[in-house]
């Protein structure tokens, strides 16, 4: 699938021309011809016949980024200064900060924010430890861990790649939650290290969200967590992803006009993401489904079943159906991928049944060309932001955790996780949904809030 010029690999170039003539034209036709997309240029004067021009542009990657540099070059009585990547401009110094919210103007602020009058509150703190909450930062706080074994679609880079990552991620709960988040990027990826980590880190935190960690031993991490602590643990790969996709699929019904009950749905991927999106939707109601990985259909006839695989095998494919997935896929009414890309073409979508609905969530190539899926499909999603329909868990994650706090929850459960996605999936009016607008926009005012209050609200019940 060819790519398109995208803002993440775009450049500012500084560079001088003779002022006058057509140079600026010149300029943003160098580029266009490129394949690049202008979208800023800054002019200042640099002498009385000369210009500094700043041409910021989007392309494709790094190679298309020199090659728009190349071609400026070119450019009759051009002078390049300086290339900017933007992207890493922004990543300077990293991307969040920590603040105090008490003034420290003086020795009386100074005593009351810290000795001796925080001893007072300390000593409170102990003879009651849940004020713990009430007084200090852990009601607002979660602790983003990883140890770098599976970052983005990057793989196994380690701790001090995932930084970044890490440091976006926390800067998201505060700019959607108004969470205090902060990136915990661990040196082991030894599961028991891993946990016994975790547990001692965690009196300071009001939620830990774990993140970019291998399967399967993100499952195991995730278990023994939620049995050690009292405070909720949520797997983001997992269940951030399987708030969204279910929350897609409830509206995609709505378009479609079926129930998610009745429906014959085919999955690539069992794994963090897959499992979690599997058991959300059978916890939604979803009753058939055949689950495919790269050895084909998962059943119980296979002898190389772990034991999350073996689950799978067990509680789904109830037809012993042994075949790979483009057979899994015919006649089905739902695909939704979480895989790898370019496993289906257009001819096996347009094997599935009248008004199908396609989620090709392998990022930032799907399993089926968006394109080729469309001309098939009734509706489709893609985990990519230049396609309508994007599965994004910046849509999940920030109101879950801000219910969960909010709630003072111990824990997270499949009816929160639910919840979550019915709240998501009603921002979307009917008056709105249509087959490009199943998902609102991860901006939209509502989002957050109502996410938030209907996972407080399951909270709440469930005591």
């Amino acid at each position: 699938m060819a790519t398109v010029p995208s803002v993440s690999y775009s450049i500012t170039v500084r560079l001088e021309v003779a002022a006058g003539g057509k140079a600026v034209s010149q300029l943003t036709g160098a580029v266009e011809q490129a394949g690049g997309i202008v979208t800023a240029l800054d002019l200042t004067p640099a002498g009385h016949d000369r210009l500094r021009i700043d041409v910021t542009c989007a392309t494709r990657d790094t190679e298309h980024a020199q090659e728009i540099v190349d071609a400026l070059e070119q450019v009759d009585g051009v002078t390049i200064h300086k290339v900017s990547d933007r992207t890493f401009l922004m990543h300077l110094g990293g991307k969040i900060e920590m603040q105090s919210k008490v003034p420290l103007r003086n020795r009386d602020e100074l005593s009351m924010a810290y000795t001796p009058g925080v001893a007072r509150v300390s000593l409170a703190i102990a003879r009651n430890p849940d004020d713990v909450r009430r007084l200090t930062v852990k009601r607002n706080s979660v602790a983003v861990v990883t140890d770098g074994s599976a970052v983005l679609g990057l793989g196994n880079i380690g701790p001090e790649a995932a930084l970044p990552v890490m440091e976006g991620k926390a800067a998201l709960f505060k700019r959607f939650a108004g969470i205090d988040a902060w990136p915990i990027c661990l040196d082991t990826q030894d599961t028991d290290e891993l946990v016994r980590t975790v547990q001692i880190l965690a009196p300071a935190f009001g939620g830990i969200n774990l993140e970019d960690i291998s399967a399967p031993r993100c499952f195991e991490v995730e278990r023994r967590l939620r049995d050690l602590l009292d405070i909720p643990v949520f797997h983001d790969d997992q269940h951030g992803t399987a708030i969204v996709v279910l929350s897609a699929l409830m509206n995609a019904m709505r378009v479609v006009g079926k129930d998610l009950a009745d429906v014959r749905v085919a999955m690539a991927g069992a794994g963090a993401a897959g499992t979690a999106v599997l058991k959300l939707l059978m916890h939604a109601g979803a009753k058939n489904i055949v689950v495919c990985d790269y050895r084909g259909a998962v059943h119980t006839g296979r002898d190389d079943l772990d034991e999350s695989l073996r689950w799978i095998a067990e509680n789904t494919n109830h037809d012993g159906y042994s075949g790979d997935l483009r057979g899994a896929v015919r006649g089905a009414d739902v695909f939704i991928g979480v895989s790898a890309p370019g496993i289906l073409t257009g001819e096996d979508i347009a094997t599935m049944n009248e008004g199908s609905v396609v989620f090709a969530l392998a990022n930032p190539d799907p399993e089926v060309d968006p394109a080729e899926a469309r001309e098939h499909a009734a509706v489709v999603a893609t985990g990519r932001s230049d396609y309508p329909n994007q599965i994004n868990n910046v849509l999940a994650f920030p109101g879950v955790f801000r219910g969960l706090l909010d709630a003072q929850s111990r824990t997270v459960t499949q009816d929160m996780l639910l919840a979550a996605a019915r709240a998501l999936a009603e921002v979307v009016t009917d008056k709105e949904l249509g087959p490009n607008y199943i998902v609102p926009s991860v901006f939209h005012a509502d989002v957050a809030h109502a996410v938030a209050a209907a996972v407080q609200k399951a909270a709440t019940a469930g005591r």
